[in-house]
């Protein structure tokens, strides 16, 4: 054998293992490429009823498959309901936490709370809550810091310029009831701006207790003793969670009511002003894609603030009290349920 013909040899054996090794690198790649990506675990909190959490579930939902998130391919959500019991969130946040969700849903501020006292280590993402600096939820909006982040919705300002809307439709109201829970941290930052807009506006404030659903009923007998013209509700999970029995009870009384989430007016409160919760919870996939591709972290991204505000009426509920609202406030509406 000459030393060409050896050479040769040498070099085609070389060739034979380099390919056999890139084969084999390939089929690894290729089964690689074949196994599942992971299944992310979404746990959502909610302040009220599992009934009225699903439809934002389901904004959500197609909100992510708009970011190619898919889900039961590429996450699922664990969803856990206090059913208007804040009392029962701290609970339900600690079982989340034990179940080692990958990553937290909010709604609502004491749903926040509850969360955020849970864990420092599991990302939060929020929606519709009250000052998210003042609770506590974020160092600042621009640079929240920690494991939190997401939207606000419900402004202080928000139930001020409520009560003018409600003034300007119904002119001869002068008392007004105002739910509120003692001790609940959202309607201390709500009073410290309704109360000096109710005086500037002459209207008298009739403050009604209302910490849990066992107190309603005393509390709309309590609003029908002060003879109040018209009732304020503060922004409470036992409000989102019994809508209809306090449309149903304000109705009875013949009592023109205003709260602040727009889907109210169609469950049959009379007036609404503030923001949607969809709004708010639509805005929420572009955190958590981020979150759990690891682009940033929670405490990276800006809390962002509702800049839109809606007025809903409804006018079933107007003739149903026998109150007519003027053609000037139903042209300023958002919506008109008729």
């Amino acid at each position: 054998m000459d030393l060409h013909t050896r050479d040769d040899r040498v070099i085609a054996r070389r060739a034979m293992l380099r390919s056999a090794a890139a084969g084999g690198l390939s089929a690894a790649l290729g089964a690689l490429a074949q196994q599942p990506a992971k299944l992310f675990r979404i746990g959502w909190l909610g302040s009220g009823a599992q009934a009225a959490h699903l439809p934002l579930q389901q904004v959500f939902i197609d909100g992510m498959r708009e970011l190619d998130w898919v889900e039961g391919r590429h996450f699922v959500i664990e969803g856990l309901y206090a059913d208007g019991h804040v009392d029962r969130l701290p609970a339900l946040a600690a079982e989340l936490v034990q179940r080692r969700v990958d990553l937290i849903i909010t709604i609502g501020t004491p749903a926040t709370a509850a969360a955020r006292d849970a864990t420092t280590t599991i990302p939060i993402v929020f929606g519709y809550v009250s000052d998210a600096v003042a609770m506590r939820f974020a160092t600042s909006l621009a640079h929240p810091g920690g494991n939190l982040t997401g939207l606000g919705g419900q402004a202080a300002e928000m139930h001020a310029k409520a009560l003018e809307l409600l003034k300007a439709a119904l002119p001869n109201t002068r008392r007004v009831a105002m739910t509120f829970a003692p001790g609940f941290a959202p309607h201390v930052i709500f009073r410290a701006e309704v109360e000096p807009a109710a005086l500037k506006l002459g209207l008298t404030l009739v403050p009604v207790e209302m910490r849990d659903a066992e107190e309603v009923d005393a509390a709309f007998a309590a609003m029908a003793h002060a003879k109040v013209d018209a009732v304020l509700f503060l922004g409470h999970p036992i409000l989102y969670a019994q809508t209809a029995r306090f449309v149903r009870l304000a109705i009875e009384q013949r009592l023109p009511s205003l709260a602040p989430a727009v889907e109210m007016a169609r469950v049959g409160v009379l007036m609404c002003f503030g923001t949607q919760v969809t709004d708010s919870v639509r805005q929420l996939p572009y955190y958590v894609d981020r979150i759990l591709k690891g682009t940033q972290p929670p405490g990276e991204l800006p809390v962002q603030q509702a800049t839109r505000f809606r007025l809903a009426i409804n006018l079933k509920t107007a003739k149903a009290i026998g109150v007519t609202i003027p053609q000037g406030v139903l042209l300023r509406a958002d919506e008109v349920i008729e």
